[in-house]
């Protein structure tokens, strides 16, 4: 359950604002752990309701301290737990109202950074890349299963060499299946799937990708995410009905 400590870090009225930061100084904070976050996506999730920073008398923005957290905390869902907006957006609502939001996938239940130095390390840790020795050495599978899951194209490094952070997801997946004796060459349905859904979401943007501006980018990665994680809905739904038998 979220501590009421970690709830008043949401955000609301009554949670101190230290820090008078203007949008580029927030995005210096944010870039380490986000590399892409522009702008235009910060003032997205302001007009989405996400982040609702201070304004001077002349109507520019002021963002605290909180507020930053808050911003790590959003895209952070977003880009880790594959989550649409609307449901971070109920996610937090509820966490801002002194309510205990529904858990995430994998039943976890978690709040904002000011949370504690561990947990705030492990977000942070979230953002980077892997090379090869660190993914094997933190997902613990061998040199020569990453090599076997690379070869079934299950796992594949970005033109610099590094993985991005989904490989230790997929490599952890990969391991328990092996565990009950799937190996890669059985798991190539699933990257021919992910492939097809990629290309049905891609389409699905390209309109709006098209559009050159900023606003446009940050949208169309906001929309994409959106599908990303319908995908992974009918995905859960589907197992959970096939194998509800099995509770019988």
């Amino acid at each position: 359950m979220a501590t009421a400590k970690a709830r008043a870090t949401l955000g609301g009225a009554a949670s101190p604002r230290r820090g008078d930061l203007n949008i580029g100084e927030v995005l210096t904070q944010l870039r380490d752990q986000f590399p892409g976050i522009t702008a235009s996506k910060i003032r997205f999730l302001e007009e989405k309701g996400l982040v609702t920073p201070a304004r001077t008398s002349a109507g520019y923005r002021k963002y605290s301290d909180v507020d930053v957290d808050r911003l790590r905390f959003v895209l952070g869902l977003q880009r880790d737990q594959y989550l649409p907006l609307k449901v971070i957006k109920e996610y937090v609502d509820a966490l801002d109202q002194g309510k205990t939001p529904p858990a995430l996938p994998g039943g976890e239940v978690v709040a904002p950074r000011s949370l504690d130095p561990h947990t705030a390390e492990e977000i942070g840790n979230r953002g980077a890349q892997l090379d090869l020795s660190e993914l094997e050495r933190r997902s613990g599978a061998s040199a020569e299963f990453l090599e076997r899951l690379r070869a079934e194209r299950l796992l594949s490094a970005e033109d610099d060499g590094l993985f991005h952070e989904s490989a230790l997801k997929i490599v952890e997946a990969c391991l328990t299946l092996a565990e009950k004796g799937f190996e890669p060459r059985h798991l190539r349905a699933f990257r021919t799937a992910a492939d097809r859904e990629i290309g049905m979401v891609e389409s699905a943007v390209a309109p709006l990708a098209r559009r050159k501006d900023a606003a446009a980018a940050a949208r169309t990665a906001d929309e994409a995410e959106n599908l990303a994680g319908a995908v992974l809905q009918l995905h859960a739904g589907l197992l959970s009905g096939g194998l509800a038998h099995l509770d019988r």
